[in-house]
């Protein structure tokens, strides 16, 4: 059981230390994703899959469940396909993942590296301190009651558009010019 607890406690070390990064985590998916490796995906922020990749909740096959995973994956797929997939232990396809939400985009394997690459792009054309803010912004609403999200948001809306970083980005919007963080050729 100590090494069994001390396995567990690693892949949540692991899987949470990709979903508390703070910029962004863009996966390529391609082969087979099973088991722990789902919780891996469902922590990532952009998840681009190669339209013949697969994926599986294996962990009944083996007599144990998906447990560790199941605080990542649950709140992206849902109750419904968590019963489905994790006590049938189905391999699926990624237009399952991508209409229970472990997928963003479904890619030719061949257009994989190409549709992250792009992915990337557009990201570094944003505020890379909007980036990282607009991702806690995320992760802080998660459960919390409206008034509280009004609260947050409108507090954090209103010291970016003070920030350096705000007054720069209006600047060269109003100005119909590149961010000066903008790559040149984004």
């Amino acid at each position: 059981p100590a090494k069994n607890r001390k396995d567990a406690e690693r892949l949540v070390r692991a899987i949470r230390a990709i979903d508390e990064c703070p910029v962004p985590v863009v996966a390529a998916v391609h082969g087979g994703v099973y088991g722990g490796g789902l919780g891996v995906v469902a922590a990532c922020d952009v998840v681009v899959a190669s339209a013949d990749a697969k994926m599986c909740f294996s962990e009944c096959r083996l007599g144990i469940l998906p447990a560790v995973v199941s605080s990542f994956v649950l709140p992206k797929i849902g109750a419904a396909n968590a019963r489905r997939y994790y006590l049938t232990a189905e391999v699926f396809g990624m237009a399952d993942a991508k209409d229970m939400g472990l997928v963003h985009e479904v890619a030719p394997a061949e257009s994989l590296d190409a549709k992250v690459s792009e992915l990337v792009r557009a990201v570094l054309r944003n505020g890379p301190n909007a980036v990282r803010e607009a991702k806690k912004l995320v992760r802080k609403m998660e459960g919390m009651e409206l008034s509280r999200r009004v609260t947050l948001a409108v507090g954090t809306l209103v010291r970016l558009r003070s920030s350096p970083e705000g007054q720069e980005g209006l600047s060269a919007f109003l100005e119909k010019r590149k961010a000066a963080w903008v790559p040149e050729e984004a």
